[in-house]
């Protein structure tokens, strides 16, 4: 068996899955929005990836943001491509559950999308979201642009500060340039939304972050 310690623990690239060259299969369309799940996406969307914990509850936050183009579910920053959710669970892939959110800066300013990020978990816990243990639970931002990363380092930098204040520990969360993004099983697409009773484990702290939502970031 692989321990809960190990699934709390990165793997190393040369421990982690193999994985497939295929990707797995998926939803066609958002469940909620009717829109094409894999684009092509409007000329002028951008995007950005976040994980915060179990992508079920994660994603219907974003889906229901006005200027939110699209949401899908699925796995980034880890080793293994094409995983499925089961060796994601396993914690020998390395990924991350993450809600890739498509949106128009006309409407929804990155920063907006940065303030429900930080207000709805708690990104001080490590490798896990509450009961909620793995790798694949981590905190993290991962970015499109340069841009993107700016603003999401002055954001954790502010929230970091105020977390303290209010007499939490460090901020665990990892912003990275993103890589490869794999669409999770159709299954997982828009859960929430197909199962409204399902299971929901986030919940942020209570502390609220004071970044402007009206903010751009370039």
């Amino acid at each position: 068996m692989f321990s809960l310690r190990k699934k709390a623990e990165m793997p190393a690239a040369d421990e982690a899955l193999k994985g497939r060259k295929e990707a797995i299969p998926t939803a066609k369309t958002h469940f909620v929005s009717g829109v094409p799940l894999k684009g092509p996406y409007p000329d002028g969307m951008e995007q950005v990836i976040f994980g915060l914990g179990c992508f079920w509850g994660a994603e219907r936050m974003f889906w229901k943001v006005p200027g939110i183009y699209v949401t899908a579910v699925g796995y980034a920053a880890g080793f293994t491509p094409n995983p499925t959710y089961e060796e994601v669970c396993s914690g020998r892939t390395g990924h991350n559950e993450v809600v890739l959110v498509v949106y128009d800066p006309k409407i929804v300013s990155f920063e907006a999308l940065l303030k429900i990020f930080w207000e709805n978990h708690n990104p001080t816990q490590g490798m896990r979201q509450g009961n909620d243990v793995g790798t694949q639970y981590r905190s993290g931002i991962y970015v499109m642009t340069n841009a993107q990363h700016v603003a999401a380092a002055r954001s954790q930098a502010m929230f970091a500060a105020e977390l303290a204040r209010n007499g939490y520990p460090p901020v665990t969360t990892e912003i990275l340039e993103a890589g490869p993004f794999y669409f999770a099983e159709e299954y997982h697409q828009q859960y929430l939304a197909k199962n409204p009773a399902g299971y929901c484990g986030l919940g942020g702290t209570g502390v609220t972050c004071n970044i402007s939502a009206d903010a751009q970031s370039a």
